[in-house]
């Protein structure tokens, strides 16, 4: 019994047959994606109209299978048009062939300028695409290739879809792509062939023809007829007698002011070197049957002055080297780096111009004594070399990175009233040139939150722009700063206002180094009126008299607002911790006080009304005092502080901390009302400029040098009227102005606007080389100068542009002329002209050259319409597509046969 028993309880291994294998799960997820995208059944959408592979939308979605471990991506390519019902049309469409099918007899997108390889070869709107997923895979072996052609007759089978579907093999740089169609009864086989070495026997029609007829094995003994479609493409390459007119700037013309070269202030334009490298001239027969035309080892009828249809591209040069982009690009290299003016130049200038400036308490106490500062007459010579004789203690002359004239034409462009005998008011600017509105310029230095385009600030980026490309890059720029600073201070020691700078407080619209300019013109104007306001008030008997004495002062106090600047100037020496400046204000008010008791007591009525009341801003309005009856006036109060952005900031961030208590609210209130002293507030601009390091400058600057980049586009853009650089520079300006307001832009959206204004200097680049090359300026007739004009304008808008007339139109005309001349150049022949004068036939004969180069590619499709494989079969379309270029040769066919029976 235990014998028995035993049997029973031993485990027996079950082997389930039934599970899928790799390759059937393979197969299955390939019916699952087509399913997804609902690729089933047949859909038959509109006739395709002409070019629209080109001006039509195309779309795609992917998705990821594999075989085993091996990844794969599946992408869906379709042509988007209107969509179709579907509903209840599956039985009608029973009997017609897929859509695909009949795509590849379609002529009317033959040879698309810009699109899917496999649109080109096969004329396809939709199909799908199983390639390796990682770049490096490939599949090699044939064995792989067709188990792959396996899987996907059996999914197209399983599922009924009649998308064509494709796989790629080998190496992905060959482009090989096998792959099927199945219908109702009908499948469409697409085979290809890729060669290095072209076997002479196909290098024409005749040939090619040949392998067609041979591939489809037509069993009808009279073969219906082909059809064929052919491009010749020739290439031209030396554009022998048009020079490239961008001349390079002359460096040395710039300095010297010599005519012709290029002005500090003034941004350079263009390309170096031709942006456009070749010129493309496809030649096409769109419609010819066999036996119209001879194509063979022998002789070609196939002359591209007969072709009926002419197109031209463009190739342009790969990065063409353009001035204003370079000069931007390498500014902004500048705010990488990472050392400061003392490590670029050596021992700072500061330091050892005299021991009270190490001191920064004598400093103080320096800058705020009432002694009055001797003011020098303005020149050249003590301005200018102000800063020279300091950096001479350090360095000599010849380890300068800026040599005397250059520095000389920079401070007299940056500060032209050094070279007058008077001083200038400080806001006066150099007239600006600029074409655009002054309501477009307001906007555009507002939007880049740069500065106005004939301010200081402006043209310093301008300068440091040219030195760092043209003299002593990063070290000339950090003299020239070294420089600048040296005269801010000078100007502040000697009173002298800063020109170019608006007056008034800083603008908050521009950039932070505008309005550290600004602040310092204003302490250097406060200062300016209370030392001569001093000076008068010692050499004045009656200090009554003061208020006549701020009538006469420089020529920044006139007009109506010298007496509110005279009052501002004594609130901000009141604000001052110093005795004898408290003590002043307290005796200049008793006085007041005294003088009106006595006139009071003395005059009358009479006399008071002789008094002028000192404090009155203007009138307000009608109304009057309730007593006498004057009118009443408004009073001149204390001007808030002018304020820069970062102090501004800054306070904020303080009040906001004081909170809401008492003391808090008390302390505010005086933060708010205090008025700095114009010595102590200038110390601390001066000090922000001395410690500036050029990465610093340069990041200040630059929204000054992007806007002035952006005006120079803008002016040339109008000289040639180009629809597609207009909606890019809108782009930019939009671009720009949401990446500059913020306080610290990134580097690489700073990159992306530089690159986008590179790219509008070369399309006006590549539109004036082709004007040139074109001659649209020499055209006689004004019809004919509006069409070559549309036809560059074209050329640089779309990939391929149709030339009207062909050969016989006047654009065919002066391409034709100058494949000719190219031709001539190339064989050293005569030039057409004087062949034309020789007289004897012979000497034509012996030195005529072929208008035209051999072509460059050589594009045929041959469609027909042939039953296979048998004569009862159904006529079903047969396609190839073959080109052949100097290092390539590819067949590419479509073969459809009937399988009702096979």
């Amino acid at each position: 019994m235990a014998a028995d028993s035993e049997p029973e309880s031993e485990v027996f291994e079950i082997t389930d047959f039934t599970t899928a294998s790799e390759w059937e799960r393979f197969i299955s997820k390939i019916e699952e994606v087509l399913n997804d995208w609902k690729l089933i059944g047949n859909s038959l959408g509109k006739p395709l109209e002409k070019g629209v592979f080109t001006s039509g939308t195309w779309e795609e979605k992917s998705d990821e299978i594999s075989f085993a471990d091996f990844k794969f991506s599946v992408t869906h390519h379709y042509l988007v048009q209107d969509s179709t019902d579907k509903e209840g049309k599956d039985e009608v469409l029973e009997d017609v062939i897929p859509q695909s099918m009949q795509d590849l007899l379609c002529m009317n997108n033959d040879f698309p300028p810009r699109a899917h390889c496999l649109v080109r070869w096969y004329g396809l709107r939709e199909f799908v695409v199983i390639a390796p997923a990682a770049n490096h895979d490939a599949v090699l072996s044939e064995s792989k290739c067709n188990l792959l052609l396996s899987s996907v007759s059996i999914a197209l089978g399983n599922t009924g879809c009649q998308v064509p579907l494709f796989v790629q093999i080998h190496h992905k740089w060959r482009r090989m792509y096998v792959g099927e169609c199945q219908g109702h009864g009908v499948r469409t086989d697409f085979e290809m062939v890729h060669l290095r070495k072209v076997p002479n026997q196909y290098t024409h029609l005749s040939g090619l023809l040949d392998i067609f007829k041979s591939k489809i094995g037509c069993p009808l003994t009279p073969l219906p007829p082909v059809s064929i479609a052919i491009r010749l493409t020739y290439v031209l390459q030396d554009w022998q007698q048009y020079f490239w007119p961008q001349q390079p700037p002359d460096i040395d013309a710039l300095v010297g002011g010599e005519v012709g070269g290029l002005e500090f202030g003034k941004l350079p334009f263009g390309a170096c070197e031709d942006p456009i490298s070749e010129l493309h001239l496809a030649t096409t027969w769109p419609h010819l049957t066999e036996g119209i035309i001879v194509d063979n080892d022998v002789y070609s009828d196939l002359d591209p002055i007969q072709a009926p249809h002419w197109s031209v591209r463009v190739r342009k040069a790969d990065n063409p080297q353009c001035l204003l982009g370079d000069f931007v690009t390498e500014f902004f290299k500048i705010c990488r780096r990472k050392e400061s003016t003392d490590e670029i130049l050596g021992r700072s200038t500061f330091e050892e111009e005299g021991r009270e400036i190490a001191d920064i308490t004598h400093a103080l106490s320096k800058l705020t004594e009432p002694a009055p500062v001797p003011i020098h007459k303005l020149s050249v010579s003590n301005m200018v070399h102000t800063a020279k004789k300091k950096i001479r203690k350090h360095r000599g002359v010849e380890e300068s990175p800026l040599n005397n004239d250059v520095l000389n034409t920079i401070l007299l462009f940056l500060f032209p009233d050094a070279a007058s005998e008077k001083p200038l008011d400080g806001s006066s600017a150099v007239d600006n040139n600029n074409p655009l509105s002054e309501s477009e310029e307001y906007n555009l230095y507002n939007q880049f939150k740069s500065a106005p385009s004939d301010s200081l600030t402006y043209k310093l980026a301008l300068c440091l722009c040219m030195i760092n490309f043209y003299h002593g890059g990063l070290k000339g720029v950090a003299h020239l700063w070294q420089e600048f600073v040296l005269e801010m201070r000078f100007r502040w020691e000697n009173n002298f206002l800063i020109p170019g700078l608006a007056s008034g407080p800083p603008d908050l619209r521009c950039c932070l180094l505008h309005q550290k300019l600004q602040m310092l013109n204003c302490c250097i104007e406060r200062k300016k009126a209370r030392d001569e306001g001093r000076k008068t008030n010692t050499s004045d008997m009656f200090p009554g008299d003061a208020g006549k004495a701020g009538d006469q002062l420089g020529p920044d106090n006139l007009k109506d607002t010298d007496k509110e600047k005279g009052e501002v100037g004594k609130s901000w020496d009141s604000w001052s911790d110093s005795e004898e400046e408290f003590f002043e204000c307290l005796s200049d008010t008793e006085e007041l006080k005294g003088n009106g008791q006595e006139s009071g007591k003395k005059g009358g009525p009479k006399e008071t009304a002789s008094l002028k009341p000192e404090g009155r801003l203007h009138q307000h309005g009608k109304l009057t005092l309730l007593h006498n009856g004057e009118p009443l006036y408004i009073p001149v109060t204390q001007e808030p502080a002018p304020m820069t952005e970062d102090l501004l900031e800054e306070q904020s961030e303080v009040l906001a901390k004081l909170g809401t208590s008492a003391e808090g609210a008390h302390l505010r209130a005086r933060m708010q009302s205090a008025c700095l002293l114009s010595d102590m507030e200038s110390f601390k601009v001066l000090h922000y400029l001395a410690v500036q390091k050029p990465a610093d400058l340069a990041r200040h600057l630059l929204p000054c040098v992007i806007h002035a980049a952006v005006l120079k586009v803008k002016e040339e853009e109008n000289l040639e009227n180009i629809s597609l650089v207009k909606k890019i520079i809108k782009q930019i300006i939009t671009h720009s102005s949401k990446v500059l307001h913020f306080p610290n832009p990134e580097d690489k959206k700073l990159e992306e606007i530089i690159h986008q204004i590179t790219n509008v200097e070369a399309i006006i680049a590549r539109a004036r080389s082709l004007k040139a090359k074109f001659g649209t300026e020499k055209c006689e007739q004004e019809e004919e100068k509006e069409d070559l004009e549309k036809f560059v304008s074209c050329l640089l808008e779309q990939p391929e542009v149709l030339v009207v007339g062909a050969g016989r139109g006047h654009a065919g005309k002066i391409i034709h002329k100058l494949f000719v001349n190219a031709q001539r150049a190339a064989a050293m022949a005569p030039p057409e002209e004087e062949l034309k004068r020789v007289s004897s036939p012979e000497e034509r004969r012996q030195n005529s050259v072929s208008d035209f180069p051999p072509p460059a590619g050589r594009e045929l499709i041959l469609r027909t319409t042939v039953p296979r494989p048998a004569p009862y079969s159904r006529a079903l379309p047969q396609r190839m597509y073959s080109v052949l270029t100097k290092e390539d040769f590819r067949l590419a066919g479509a073969f459809s046969s009937d399988t009702s029976f096979f």
